[in-house]
């Protein structure tokens, strides 16, 4: 204190010479430490961590690289490894995250590509740059390496740790492994295996992609890098060796760092999605700088390159966040050409005619096909996946990852488009409010219909698939509804009923990472699987789980938070546990019903916009529907109910038409499922939608139960615009006609595009907030005729749900004549009666 606002006194001359002196002894130890260490370790196969610690650090930060006297990379490479062969693997468990998800994933391909008919006569792996063969070591974790693999090739061109990896294979008695030390550019594998697979010769030259030939059977059916692509300086000639060591649909992952802008790739539709892609400025400064010091390269040419000459099955972007949030990567990929077809134009004339209702013709001469495809894409209807699949080949570059995926369920679409983004990557609805066994019995679905319906949860989408109809088109333009639903097609694909219950019954599982990426990778588009694997947590959390989750929730913890301020949680617990109607109708009369319908809710919170838009989905048009019917009500009832004529009691009003009926009619325990799980957060055995059932189960996860699925991700009326006239049969559009505004011609718009989609007699299902809304109109003027299927009146209870106040059928009587540029959807168009 006595310095205080005084001179400070500089340091006493003999405290720098015992400072000075401190850091030279702490700095001589530390070296000598480090070499007397590295001494030791170097005839050591197994080095303590101590000891492989400070072989890392002296390694990558104190040792100089005094190789390159020969001025190639394999002394290089000897320069940096052979003091730290031995203990590699122990120092980088922490710093080289993704591996084993990286070799999971490729597991899980290449198992489901064997189970799908593509069993081989020989299996073979390379694992190129594979160091000590910890890779191969931990793949063991996910299939049985001796026997899943006929051969397995380990090549690296250091001969240190290709001697480490030799002895760890001696130790493991794996005779199917073999360790080359090599040039990867120079590795030819029909060097080295049998020479009557096929193979092409060594050295023969490479055409463009989709003119190129490659051997119809042997190959490796696995081709691996593990962080080995940023340590080769001459990286384009190894990638180029690449596609003639794959099989034809061979599968190669590769896992390293990476630092890269959004803005270089924004651009680029085959690469998978970029969710995380993007390192900031500082990030992309850094790290390029902090691992050039051990000549790792970071350079984004590496990873474009590699996106460039294949086509991309998965892709993933993570941060190890042990080590200061390193950037790295997981990618999948195949040959360009996809090899499920000869050529490329014929998978994506496929999937064109099955996302278009077109036929598929196959072609006759495949020479000029390609630029036949490319003349006649613009007089035929055509879908969006057609659209970039062209582009993408007249370009000479891979197609869209949509194309490489095992199946073909999701349709290409824009991820980058703001009509995608708007929805921040949430969903709204976690399950699906409409009552499916409704929807069955209305619709009485058969092997010839073909569907088209939103897509919501899925759960809809499912319900008709167990129905067996020619085909579905399930449409939302929220990219991740759709990735709800792909994860439920995934499931059904690869997991047994008790995996499946926990995920989807319960909304919980504990190991979901896991089964994600070992079992429902192969059956994800690399979007979907991306979504799921950066969102696991809802599935492992001790709380909430997926029924917690969505926009929905937030009116599903406003119930909560509204039953502990009102006491009634004991009430909700009791109703649940209720075993007849008639004790469940006594406790929501005596103890839930006063808080619940309580006009204070009502009138602070229920009606206010926000949360009937944020919580149940409701926007102004369909609010002000309620409100229309409300006044139409108040107006019978005379002068005393049109003073109650307020949005609030509106809503009030609603709610009691909704809940009353539905807790009066239906055993929410017993047989209400969507009350159930939002009163409980989840399903039970006893109580569930059909598609949880151990009967649907078994029906859906048969092989090719799908194949009638496609997910579109676009507007309804962008899909209806690129579907084949007249083959469309049912159409259930739920409530979003409410949402159209009436001073708009949207919805006669949609309504002609409906007429035109749909056969003579195809039907549209729709639900409604109104009692008959006002765009019943609109479709009467258009060639149909409706007819209402369920109305909510004098206290009836439609369905189980009971949440809109009417259900239609709208049936095409008749087609609507050719409209004139610009007419289309002004209200009264001409009606024909000429049939398709």
């Amino acid at each position: 204190m006595a310095s205080l606002g005084g001179n400070i006194l500089p340091p006493d001359p003999h405290t720098k010479i015992y400072l000075a002196g401190v850091a030279v002894v702490l700095l001589v130890g530390i070296c000598y430490s480090t070499l007397l260490l590295a001494k030791k370790a170097k005839d050591d196969e197994n080095p303590t961590l101590l000891q492989s610690l400070w072989l890392f650090f002296y390694t990558c930060f104190l040792k100089p690289h005094d190789g390159d006297s020969n001025g190639n990379q394999q002394d290089a490479l000897e320069s940096f490894y052979k003091k730290q062969a031995g203990a590699y693997d122990a120092t980088r468990r922490a710093l080289l995250k993704g591996r084993e998800d990286m070799l999971a994933l490729a597991a899980a391909q290449l198992s489901s590509r064997g189970k799908n008919g593509d069993e081989k006569k020989r299996r073979v792996w390379v694992d190129v740059g594979g160091g000590t063969g910890w890779n191969i070591e931990a793949m063991s974790n996910f299939v049985d390496v001796p026997q899943f693999f006929d051969s397995v090739y380990l090549v690296d061109f250091s001969p240190s740790l290709c001697e480490v990896a030799r002895k760890r294979f001696e130790r493991l008695g794996w005779d199917n492994v073999k360790v080359i030390c090599q040039d990867a550019r120079k590795f030819r594998l029909e060097d080295h295996e049998p020479t009557s697979q096929g193979r092409r010769p060594s050295g023969s030259p490479i055409r463009s992609y989709f003119s190129q030939e490659r051997p119809k059977i042997g190959g490796a059916d696995l081709i691996t890098m593990s962080y080995s692509l940023s340590m080769i300086p001459d990286y384009y000639s190894v990638i180029d060796s690449l596609p003639s060591l794959l099989a034809p649909n061979g599968i190669v992952g590769v896992v390293d760092f990476y630092v890269q802008s959004q803005v270089d790739v924004s651009f680029r539709n085959y690469t998978g999605g970029l969710v995380n892609r993007h390192v900031n400025f500082f990030g992309r400064t850094f790290w390029r700088a902090w691992f050039d010091i051990d000549r790792v390269a970071l350079e984004p040419g590496r990873r474009d390159y590699l996106e460039y000459s294949f086509g991309t099955v998965l892709n993933v972007n993570k941060r190890n966040y042990v080590l200061g949030a390193i950037p790295y990567y997981i990618w999948l990929g195949t040959h360009k050409r996809p090899s499920s077809s000869s050529l490329p134009h014929e998978i994506v004339e496929k999937v064109d005619a099955l996302a278009t209702e077109s036929p598929y013709l196959h072609p006759a001469n495949h020479s000029d096909a390609l630029s036949r495809a490319v003349e006649r894409a613009a007089p035929e209807i055509r879908s969006k996946a057609f659209d970039a699949a062209i582009l993408n080949l007249s370009s000479n570059l891979p197609l869209p990852s949509f194309f490489y995926q095992n199946h073909h369920y999701r349709i290409y679409y824009d991820d980058q488009l703001k009509k995608h983004t708007q929805f921040n990557d949430e969903y709204i609805y976690a399950f699906t409010w409409e009552d499916t066994r409704v929807d069955e019995r209305i619709l009485k679905l058969t092997s010839d219909d073909v569907v088209l319906a939103i897509t919501s949860a899925g759960d809809n989408i499912l319900s008709y698939a167990l129905q067996s109809p020619a085909r579905v088109h399930a449409v939302d333009l929220n990219p991740t509804q759709n990735h709800l639903l792909e994860l439920k097609v995934a499931a059904f694909s690869s997991l047994p009923y008790e995996d499946f219950w926990k995920i989807f019954g319960e909304g919980k599982h504990p190991e979901f990472r896991s089964l994600l990426v070992s079992k429902m990778s192969p059956h994800l588009s690399s979007r979907a699987f991306q979504y799921w694997l950066n969102n696991h947590q809802i599935f492992t959390t001790s709380k909430g789980g997926l029924y917690d989750t969505g926009g929905s929730k937030h009116g599903i913890r406003i119930f909560r938070w509204i039953t502990r301020v009102f006491g009634c949680y004991t009430a909700v617990r009791q109703l649940l546990a209720a075993k007849t109607l008639n004790e469940q109708r006594e406790i929501w009369r005596n103890k839930l019903r006063p808080a619940l319908l309580s006009r204070l809710v009502s009138k602070f919170v229920v009606s206010q916009e926000s949360f009937l838009w944020t919580a149940l989905g409701v926007p102004k048009n369909q609010l002000a529907i309620i409100e229309a019917d409300h006044a139409v009500s108040d107006a019978v009832c005379g002068p005393e109910a049109r003073a109650k004529n307020t949005r609030s009691h509106a809503i009030w009003e609603y709610m009691v038409n909704t809940l009353d009926p539905m807790v009066e009619s239906t055993h929410i325990a017993a047989d209400n499922p969507y009350y159930l799980v939002c009163l409980d957060g989840k399903f039970s055995k006893q109580c569930h939608p059909d598609y949880l059932s151990p009967q649907a189960h078994a029906r859906l996860s048969r092989e090719g139960a799908f194949e009638g699925l496609r997910i579109h991700t676009d507007e309804i009326d962008e899909v209806l615009a690129r579907i084949k006239p007249g083959t469309l049969t049912v159409a259930v559009v739920m409530d979003s006609m409410d949402w159209f505004d009436p001073g708009s011609d949207a919805a006669a718009k949609q309504i002609s595009k409906l007429n035109r989609a749909l056969r003579t007699g195809g039907r549209v299902m729709l639900r409604s907030a109104g009692l008959r809304p006002w765009y019943l109109d609109e479709f009467e003027r258009h060639g149909f005729t409706a007819r209402c299927m369920g109305e909510r009146s004098g206290g009836k209870c439609i369905d189980r749900v009971n949440m809109y106040a009417s259900c239609w059928i709208c049936t095409k009587r008749e087609d609507l004549a050719p409209s004139t540029p610009g007419s289309e959807g002004s209200g009264s168009p001409e009606i024909t009666s000429l049939k398709i």
